[in-house]
């Protein structure tokens, strides 16, 4: 693990104090051998309750105490407590059972001068495939990138992503540079680049005969099918950001169109009028400039109600892409925001997602 060991384990604060100043140490204690994410839910004293958890395991709760208590360390123990919180059928567990994770470490391409040292450190993706493939065998890849852009994907349960392993894909969850839990130097690294930096990043090491893409909302993703017209069998995008001229003068957060068009400096320069130069940059820094390009047949999920990336940006790219022959489908959830996060229109979205790729990869959505 490289970076991403700040959000994947849980941690103890422990603090010691001398009569003159009191010291801070963070020390793990969750176990070592875990790649598993973890999440404090309460502690008392020596004793805590958690959420463990991966992509290919459902959660469990976890309770820890200490059994060897030492001045500056701590051997910890856990035990499983049993909750029909997170029961599943057996039918769910054997399917996530032929299935297993990594986290692979990706190095910066053509590291430069102009790069900080911090932001030249190599990246993560977590790769989830089937165990019982042979090795001359290729899944179709979905490669699913966080939206933010400036977020983060764990290595926890995800009923979505869970969903999309168990009809036969691999996944590649990439927590490009500019992610959160990298360091402030790779943070501060996209913003002026976005589209551009991540562009250059995707040519991970994970070769598979047939690729697809997805991503919970669609800024890169747009992106990608753009730049790299060839690479991807079918898309699909939650709410993207395509036309960042549009947006600026329709979302609930215009001061975030300037800073990832112009970079930190975005935050000094807003304004509520942008100047056509402005609007010609925040054109040429959007999904929609690379229009003309793109062939992948592409599925939109829009949230009417969405203020933060509202509902004009998707259909007008959506709308252009069709003109110009391009295969669309679009899917429009009356009473939803911006996370299409209600527990039907969820389940929906992904269904949709399993069955567009399935349908451009010529097989049946198997029962599970």
């Amino acid at each position: 693990m490289a970076g991403s060991w700040l959000h994947t384990f849980s941690f103890l604060l422990i603090f010691f104090s001398s009569s003159s100043q009191t010291f801070m140490e963070v020390l793990r204690i969750s176990p070592t051998e875990s790649n598993f994410s973890w999440n404090v839910l309460t502690l008392d004293g020596d004793n805590i309750v958690a959420v463990s958890s991966s992509p290919v395991n459902v959660p469990q709760i976890k309770y820890g105490c200490i059994v060897e208590k030492k001045t500056k360390a701590a051997a910890w123990s856990w035990l499983d407590v049993s909750s029909s919180i997170y029961k599943c059928s057996e039918k769910v567990r054997s399917l996530l059972s032929s299935l297993q994770f990594s986290i692979m470490e990706i190095p910066v391409k053509d590291v430069s001068d102009s790069l900080t040292k911090g932001a030249s450190k190599p990246f993560e993706a977590i790769f989830v495939s089937s165990i019982s493939k042979k090795s001359d065998a290729c899944d179709p890849l979905i490669v699913i990138l966080h939206g933010g852009p400036h977020s983060v994907s764990l290595t926890s349960f995800s009923k979505s992503s869970a969903f999309l392993s168990s009809i036969g894909f691999s996944l590649l969850i990439v927590n490009y540079r500019g992610s959160l839990g990298f360091g402030e130097e790779a943070l501060q690294s996209l913003p002026g680049k976005v589209g551009q930096q991540t562009h250059h990043e995707k040519g991970l090491p994970v070769h598979q005969k047939l690729q697809c893409l997805v991503v919970p909302w669609g800024f890169l993703t747009t992106h990608l099918i753009g730049q790299a017209p060839d690479k991807f069998v079918a898309a699909a995008v939650r709410n993207p950001v395509c036309n960042l001229a549009l947006m600026v003068g329709t979302t609930d957060i215009p001061d975030w169109c300037y800073v990832e068009a112009c970079g930190s400096k975005g935050k000094d320069i807003f304004s509520e009028a942008p100047s056509a130069d402005y609007l010609t940059l925040f054109h040429s820094k959007s999904p929609i400039s690379h229009l003309s390009k793109v062939k992948t047949p592409t599925l939109f999920l829009l949230g009417a109600q969405d203020l933060r990336v509202p509902v004009s940006n998707g259909l007008q790219y959506a709308r252009a892409l069709r003109e110009k022959g391009g295969e669309v489908k679009v899917i429009v959830f009356p009473n939803d925001v911006h996370e299409i996060g209600r527990p039907q229109s969820d389940f929906e979205s992904f269904l949709n997602i399993g069955v567009w790729f399935r349908k451009k990869f010529a097989e049946p959505l198997c029962e599970c």
